[in-house]
């Protein structure tokens, strides 16, 4: 690994890039910028190995179908995805295929460099899938059924109000199970609940 944590940012929106590549000079890692994810599969191969700090919303090519190719190409740098506030669905998904987290822009500095921290953590971790599924196990056996079944229904990338007509409860129920899980589960943001639920196969 070079001296400096590289982070690649794919955006088609100049003004993102440049202020996600300031904010992370400044706090010590090498960037490089790409404005489309065209641009970046072609040259992929010879980028420097780090992480990715991937758009959604992109002309051409969008951030799934990037993640999607890199797969297929075994590129295995770990993805982190940037996603407005409607398409956390779409940023749900893209956990399913792999991505470590999401960050709904407009973000902040520490929500950017926490989301990194994960996917750098990641690029070193020694610790295996099954060792992961196994940590998940244990802490989804400290749910109800019924905050299991919100949590699987959260790891399908449906909304509240969705979750609650399938199971027959209320919205408002489905937020107190929700932030009843997440304690127990012991994170504080939804993708790092997906985390856990994902590793332990829900969501399928």
């Amino acid at each position: 690994m070079p001296d400096k944590r590289l982070v690649h940012i794919i955006d088609d929106e100049e003004a993102i890039r440049r202020s996600a590549g300031f904010m992370l000079k400044t706090s010590g890692f090498a960037v490089e910028t790409w404005p489309s994810g065209v641009a970046f599969l072609k040259d992929a191969r010879h980028a420097g190995e780090g992480c990715i700090l991937l758009d959604v919303r992109m002309p051409e090519m969008d951030g799934l179908e990037v993640q999607r190719v890199l797969t297929e190409r075994g590129i295995t740098m770990p993805v982190v995805i940037l996603t407005g506030h409607a398409d956390v669905s779409i940023a749900v998904r893209a956990m399913k295929a792999g991505a470590i987290d999401f960050i709904e822009k407009p973000f902040e500095k520490a929500t950017l460099l926490a989301a990194l921290d994960i996917a750098f953590g990641r690029l070193t971790d020694s610790e295996t899938q099954s060792g992961r599924a196994a940590e998940a196990g244990v802490l989804l056996a400290g749910l109800t059924p019924r905050e299991r079944d919100v949590l699987d229904g959260l790891a399908k990338g449906l909304p509240n109000k969705t979750i609650a007509y399938d199971l027959g409860i209320s919205p408002r129920t489905v937020e107190v199970h929700r932030a009843n899980l997440m304690i127990k589960l012991g994170v504080r943001s939804l993708s790092d609940a997906l985390r856990v639920a994902f590793a332990a196969g829900l969501g399928n």
